[in-house]
């Protein structure tokens, strides 16, 4: 974990390199609960028999789902201290370049590309990459825009 003690050191951390989150296992009853909270049900997700015939040979996790953990591989990789709180303020860029079958290992990996002021705090921008267990292509590339308040 990258920890920062201030506000103050964090206005300095462009190109700051994050390091990388635990892994989060993709299991059939994640991305089946993830397809009830969405009602994104596509067979592609939820049916390991077609899937098995599908163009990936199995069920593969929702992109979004993957995406929906950068909340928690954050909360792994960076603190910033002496703070009132962290929002996510949205995304500028987000790819899904490979898929993610069921029974996958994923870890994100963050670099700080830009911190600017705002009222109230800075706003950071971080390229985060979700990278699977065994494979040399990424399942998410995004830019992450959070506003850490003083």
């Amino acid at each position: 974990m990258t920890t920062f003690n201030s506000l103050e050191e964090l206005r300095n951390a462009e190109g700051t390199d994050l390091g990388a989150s635990r892994w989060f296992e993709l299991t059939q009853d994640r991305i089946d609960v993830f397809a009830d909270n969405t009602e994104d049900r596509q067979w592609i997700h939820i049916d390991p028999e077609r899937a098995k015939d599908g163009p990936f040979g199995a069920t593969v996790a929702h992109g979004f789902l993957t995406l929906s953990l950068v909340a928690a591989m954050f909360g792994d990789i960076v603190d910033v201290k002496g703070v009132s709180a962290g929002i996510n303020y949205g995304l500028n860029k987000v790819r899904f370049p490979a898929p993610a079958p069921v029974g996958s290992r994923v870890r994100g990996h963050g670099k700080i590309l830009e911190v600017t002021d705002i009222p109230g705090g800075v706003q950071m921008v971080t390229a985060v990459t979700i990278e699977r267990e065994g494979s040399d292509k990424p399942v998410c590339v995004a830019e992450s825009v959070n506003r850490i308040l003083g």
